[in-house]
């Protein structure tokens, strides 16, 4: 039994009411890359279902359909191109993305490396001037509100130029999530400039790229360590006078190690659900885990919506 398995449907999850938020009858056409597993087809089945997505099936069509009989669900009225294999799902997803016949992509059952090398071909059209960055929205159920915490997925070691992108990523998913000025928290393992931790430097640099407006819609604050950033008590116990301290929306980790590691620890230790997105193409791109279930999928979903809904009243901050 995974995770998944054991926290879908707790009643009164974060998730739950974030699906409630993107609940209209509006859906956003999304390609579904390579969904041949019962978890990915369901996915996409019961997200058309809550009228989150209108799906575009993308994959060796023998066995999608296969999957979908297995599943038990009907995919009659749904659009399905078909492709060979994984990699030739991606690629095709991603151009019919680029040429703006659906505004989102949902993973199913390959790879992340695959859908995600098809994502940053510059004939597809779906790359921009800002790096792509993971953002996962965790309902962590000591936490008052939904927690993103990035970068866990995509970038290794980012440096400065690609902390200010994830940084503003997350921001903009979080303002799409209605969130008005999201507190972003960055994090170190101390409150205090230290010229030996690149990590405070990073931390202080972003804090004044915030205020020259090189960031943009949020409110930052760093280095703060991780009990700072989620506790007022800690942040009092250290004298820290700030607004984001004891009350972030947005945790951002050094590197994506820190940034698993606090992801996965919320999940297995403190039982959090997630939602996972990735921002910063032309599109938002959903990246769930094969093993995430069917909340995490619609949840994904509903993110996926706002965001993209958000795109089509305003142009990228950057």
């Amino acid at each position: 039994m995974t995770l998944s398995n054991l926290t879908d449907g707790a009643p009164g999850s974060q998730l739950e009411r974030l699906l409630a938020l993107a609940d209209r009858p509006d859906p956003v056409r999304t390609v579904v890359v390579h969904p041949v597993d019962d978890l990915s087809i369901r996915g996409a089945f019961e997200a058309a279902e809550r009228k989150l997505i209108t799906p575009i099936l993308v994959g060796p069509e023998g066995r999608i359909r296969a999957a979908a009989e297995a599943a038990g669900v009907d995919i009659s009225s749904f659009e399905l191109h078909d492709a060979p294999h994984s990699h030739a799902a991606a690629a095709l997803a991603c151009l019919m993305a680029g040429r703006g016949e659906a505004e989102a992509v949902m993973k199913g059952a390959l790879h992340t490396d695959e859908l995600l090398e098809a994502v940053v071909v510059k004939e597809c059209g779906l790359r921009t001037e800002r790096r792509m960055s993971h953002v996962f929205i965790l309902d962590v159920p000591t936490y008052p509100k939904p927690l993103l915490v990035t970068d866990a997925a995509i970038n290794i070691a980012p440096d400065l130029t690609t902390k200010r992108d994830i940084v503003q990523n997350a921001i903009d998913c979080a303002r799409a999530m209605g969130v008005e000025r999201p507190k972003v928290a960055i994090l170190a393992a101390v409150e205090t400039v230290n010229p030996k931790m690149v990590a405070t430097l990073d931390a202080a640099a972003l804090c004044k790229m915030a205020d020259r407006g090189q960031i943009v819609g949020g409110l930052l604050d760093g280095p703060l360590a991780f009990d700072n950033a989620i506790s007022r008590e800690a942040a009092e116990q250290k004298h820290i006078v700030s607004e984001v301290a004891g009350d972030a929306d947005i945790l951002l980790a050094p590197d994506i190690e820190s940034a698993n590691m606090l992801a996965k620890q919320l999940f297995y230790l403190a039982r959090a659900q997630s939602a996972g997105i990735v921002m910063g193409a032309r599109v938002p791109i959903m990246l769930t885990s094969r093993s995430d279930g069917v909340l995490s999928r619609l949840a994904s979903c509903a993110v996926a919506l706002l965001v993209a809904k958000a795109g089509r009243l305003k142009p990228p901050s950057r």
